[in-house]
């Protein structure tokens, strides 16, 4: 349970970089920077607590104003 955890934590640690990239790239080069995040935020979700999830629905709130 406690690598399940760990696991869960690092990928959350994870989409919150993905997502922060995705905020700084150029908005001309933002695309693949996107995707990435998103890709991120979808594997972190499946394996995060509730309070994880509630902000990941933030960060794909921020995501999604890049669009």
């Amino acid at each position: 349970i406690r690598e399940l955890i760990k696991m869960g934590n690092m990928l959350f640690q994870q989409a919150r970089d993905f997502v922060e990239n995705a905020k700084r790239t150029d908005p001309l080069n933002r695309e693949d920077a996107i995707a990435k995040a998103q890709n991120a935020l979808s594997s972190a979700y499946a394996n995060s607590s509730t309070a994880e999830k509630l902000q990941l629905r933030d960060l794909q709130a921020e995501l999604d104003s890049l669009t």
